[in-house]
This record gives structure tokens, sequence and C-alpha cells, in this order.
């Protein structure tokens, strides 16, 4: 059968987590589906991802004694998706409540059905702090769950399409989110080490056993991938999109491009755009975001240039949070951006702009990091790029950006001109054009309050959050540490991202909306082609990912239950 011949139910646009899942459920409710995906490999940015799912009140926490409450989960989302708001629920970018509701109602039943249909296990990350832990109903322990390692060879051939992960660990060690947090101590805590040694021996285990051992977002697709071979959805690759195909105002099937040809894919019941953002799209890029911003910045998925965005918003969709971004303080590394996380928070360092002064807490959480770099960037003292200051005792101590302790950092960097060194902090003020008395005087204050345990500035290290990769070992503030011992270093920082957050706009059961909230009979949203139910901010970690793959499961529910089968002919 050609594509042209080709008649489903479901029609799924992209295979990444939102896309997956939106086939595993419609098949689990008796429908046919087919999930068509415009690269040659199938996983999208979950394939590259650290693969959190932030879903309160799901039966992987129950199991491991988490205590929380709906109430509490309802209050935190609330307020989280509230923050830089102006308006009121449902207006100016602000996620409508039904939406929140949905995805704290609905989300546990959906991690159910994929824990019962695919391979995929789960586990708790203790700790892994909400990230607004202290704000009403926030969690310090955390509610982020991730996949379990899992091996790869279930796929079959299948393991050869997966799109490769952002940053693969060396060896080939799977290495959780879990281990990751110790790891990037070094040796600095019994735990470091024992990290190492769990990861190490699971390598083992796995070699000695034939298995190929994916974790995180390797996990996740391929466990997705699995089920849907099991259910016996194809995933056809190589099949861009097009363009939507609507009759009467009904969206009715999807034109792709396939074998050389333009072929129509028709849906009896309905299309779930699942095609990710458009965070490669340089174009929309400066349409709708902030200057400075580019392509190179991003870890999203090279295929990801907006396209059901753009197909959605032609048949009358609205747009929300086109703005916006799941960000996060990046290194513009020549082989690609590196995503600034645990590097941050650890004791020894400081961000600086171009001026020679900190402007935030280095510790935030990584959108609104990026959020103080756009806000404070001013022609006095731009925070475009900025820099990330340490001393050598932090690089004797600490990964950096995969590098082990006292390992020599990259000399592409160097070449670059996105890392210095110099003897002094004067002439590494020198050699990334910042004043040397504002540096040294910056780093004599920091100094100072990291002696006293304290930042009065920007209160880094009074959150849990900020703690959470921090260095328990480091006395009295876990993040901070002075800058004392020579040589220095100076990295560059940009406002990167895992992705964009705006989107089309769509209602509680995934189905996209226009502006005046009638719905576009037919089609539906889930993922990062829709406008993010956390509004500007960030539940935890894993908030991209749980409500990409609850909505896509309520849009297929919504189908199966909602939507009567027609002929398309």
């Amino acid at each position: 059968m050609t594509a042209s011949e080709a008649e489903f139910d479901v029609v799924v646009i992209g295979s990444g987590a939102a896309g997956m899942t939106a086939a595993l459920a419609a098949a689990s409710r008796g429908l046919r589906a087919v999930v068509l995906e415009k690269a040659a490999t199938f996983g999208g940015s979950t394939a590259r991802s650290g693969a959190g799912i932030w879903l309160p009140g799901n039966e992987v926490l129950a199991k491991a004694k988490v205590r929380d409450s709906r109430a509490a989960a309802r209050t935190y989302l609330a307020y989280v998706a509230a923050l830089g708001q102006t308006g009121p629920a449902g207006t100016d970018g602000h996620p409508s409540t039904a939406r929140q509701r949905a995805l704290l109602d609905h989300g546990p039943a959906m991690l159910g059905m994929v824990r019962d249909l695919t391979p995929l296990d789960f586990a708790w990350v203790p700790g892994y702090s909400d990230y607004y832990p202290e704000a009403p109903g926030g969690a310090a322990l955390g509610r982020t769950i991730e996949p379990r390692p899992l091996d790869g060879k279930l796929l079959g051939s299948e393991l050869a399409h997966l799109n490769p992960p952002y940053l693969a660990a060396p060896g080939n060690m799977a290495v959780t989110a879990r281990d990751y947090k110790w790891l990037s101590l070094g040796t600095r805590h019994p735990k470091a080490v024992v990290a190492a040694l769990r990861v190490g021996v699971r390598a083992t285990l796995g070699r000695l056993r034939g298995q190929r051992l994916l974790t995180m977002g390797q996990a996740l697709a391929a466990g997705l991938r699995i089920g849907l071979q099991r259910a016996g959805v194809p995933v056809w690759l190589n099949t861009p999109m097009v363009e939507l195909h609507a009759e009467d105002g009904r969206v009715c099937g999807v034109w792709v491009s396939r074998d050389g040809s333009r072929e129509l894919v028709r849906a009896r019941r309905g299309v779930i755009l699942a095609s990710g953002g458009f965070e490669r799209n340089e174009a929309m890029r400066k349409r709708y975001q902030k200057a400075p911003t580019s392509t190179a910045w991003t870890v999203g998925a090279v295929e990801n240039t907006g396209d059901g965005i753009e197909e959605g918003h032609r048949l009358g969709g609205a747009l929300s949070l086109m703005d916006d971004a799941w960000w996060g303080p990046s290194i513009p590394a020549p082989g690609g951006p590196y995503f600034a996380l645990a590097e941050r928070n650890l004791p020894g360092s400081i961000i600086v702009n171009q001026a020679g002064e900190r402007f935030f807490n280095e510790c935030a959480p990584y959108v609104d990091a990026v959020h103080a770099m756009y806000d404070n960037d001013t022609p006095e003292a731009p925070t475009i790029p900025c820099w990330l200051i340490a001393d050598q005792r932090y690089r004797d101590r600490y990964l950096f950006a995969g590098r082990g302790p006292r390992q020599p950092l990259s000399r592409r960097w160097y070449a670059a001109e996105i890392l210095f060194k110099a003897p002094t902090l004067a002439e590494l003020a020198e050699k990334i054009s910042v004043p040397a008395d504002a540096l040294e005087s910056t780093v004599e204050r920091f100094n100072e309050m990291a002696r006293a345990g304290v930042d009065e500035d920007f209160g880094r290290g009074d959150s849990a959050y900020d703690r959470y990769y921090g260095d328990p070992t480091n006395k009295p503030n876990p993040c901070l540490g002075e800058l004392v011992k020579p040589p220095f270093y100076a990295v560059q920082i940009v406002p990167g991202d895992l992705g964009t957050k705006g989107g089309l706009v769509t209602d509680e059961r995934a189905r996209v909306l226009r502006e005046d909230g009638s719905v576009i009979p037919g089609l539906y949203a889930a993922g990062n082609v829709s406008a993010a139910v956390m509004g500007r901010s960030y539940a935890g970690a894993g908030a991209t990912i749980a409500p990409a793959m609850t909505f896509g499961y309520l849009a297929a529910l919504d189908i199966a239950e909602h939507t009567p089968r027609r002929s398309t002919r």
C-alpha cells in the first residue's frame, strides 16, 4: 500500500515522546494509527534529552513512598504557571487552569499505560527538588522520575534508527540522572565513588549479558518505539509533512513527501501534531524571539523547524508563548552547545556580565537564568554573552562539561576563544575584555560572602534546588566557594535552550484552538508544537516531557471517545 492509498484512524506527526505516546494510546483504544517522522531517525529531541518526567501523584512515586498530595501539586503548578504572567489564566501565554488540572488528573494514568504496554520502567530521582521547592506546594525532595536502564537490543534492527543522544557518556556507559548528580563531584563525596562504581558494574554486567544498555532519553524513546512495535503501529521515517489536508473545515489528512513524491495520508478520525518546536528555524526565531538568538545555541533535534506550528497556524490555530523557550545557559562549543547544569551550582565559580559584575543567582533554574540574561542585558553592561569564571581548585575538584577533575579542557574551545586561562584575574579580564578592577572587586566580595556562607546579593545556595547540584562537603554553603587558586578560567555563556516553548494554543483535551477559542475539528497538538502548560516557567526536571506525553495521550483518548469514524474518500 502506498501513502496515497493509505488511510488510518489517527495520523501522528512526529516520533518524540508526545507522538509515540499518542500513537500508543490510540492503538490501546483499538484505533489504527501511523507515526510520520521527518527525520531518518526516530525519537526527536526526546532521544537527546535527560528524559526526566515531572508527574505528581504517579505510581512510581507512590511505590518509592514519596509523600505528596494532589492539592499541594495543584497549588504548586498554579504558582509556577503564573510566574512571569501579566494577565489572568488563559491569556498572555498563561495556560488555563483546565489544562493544568488535566495534566495532574491524567498524567498518572498515562504513565500506567506506558508501563503496561512497553518494557519501560521508571525510578524516582531522590532529592531532585522541584525548581521552586519553597513555593506553596513545592517539594524539596522532588517529584521527578526517570527511565530505568533499558536493553536497546530489544529494538532489534530499529536500534540503528534511534536518534543519537545530545551527549554520549564516555565508553557508552549507561549513566542515569541519579548517577550524574554524584559523578559531577569527582571524588569529593563517598556517594560520588559509589556512583562511579555503580556505573562501572552496570556496564560490566551489561556486556556480560550481551546487552546494549540505554538510559535517559535514549531509553525513553527506545522503550516507546518497542511499545509501538508490539502494538503494530508503523513509524514512517524520512516522511516530512508538506501540509495539513482539510475538507469542509475539518482536518482529515496530511500531505507528505515520501520516496520522492507528494502523497496524501488520510485520517478518518484525527491528526495529532507532535512535531516539536521551531528552535532550528532561524527566520522564526528572529520573528518571534528577543535578540540575540541563534539556531546554533539549541540542543533540540535538527529537524525541529516549526513545520507543525506553521501549518496549524495556517489553518487558523492561535499561537502563544512564541517569544519563550526551555532556556538554559550554554557554552557555544564548536561541535555544538554544552548545556551548563551542575557546573553553575558548584562552589568556586561565578557568572559575570561584560562589566565584570554578577547579575543573578548562578544556581537559578535554567529557564530563569536565561530570563535573567535577557532582562539584564543593557548597552552599558551586556549579559549576552556572559562569562563563567572559575579557579583551579574548582577544576581540581569537579567535572566540567564532561571533563574530569584536573583533566585539560578542550583545545578547540581555546582556539574558538570561548575559553580563556590566565595566572591572575586582571590578565583574565583583559583577555575577555572585562574591566579588571570590576572583576577583581566582584571576586573579592564574592569570596567574603563564600567564607560567611551567605550570598547577600542574590541568595545563591538558599534554595533546596540550588543545593541539589552543590557540593555537600563544602562548608558552610554547598554552593559558595572562594575563587583563590590560580590559574583562573573564563568560559563564554550564551542563552541556549532545549527547545522552544511557544506554539499552538490547545485546550485540556489537546484540541487546537482558534483565536476566538473555537476548536479546529480533527486537529490536536502535544509537546513543543503546542504552547507550554507551564507558561513561562518550569516546575521541575521533566516538566517538558511529562506534559508532552500526557497531552499526546489525552489527544488519542479524545479521538477515541468523542470522534466518530468517518470515511475520507
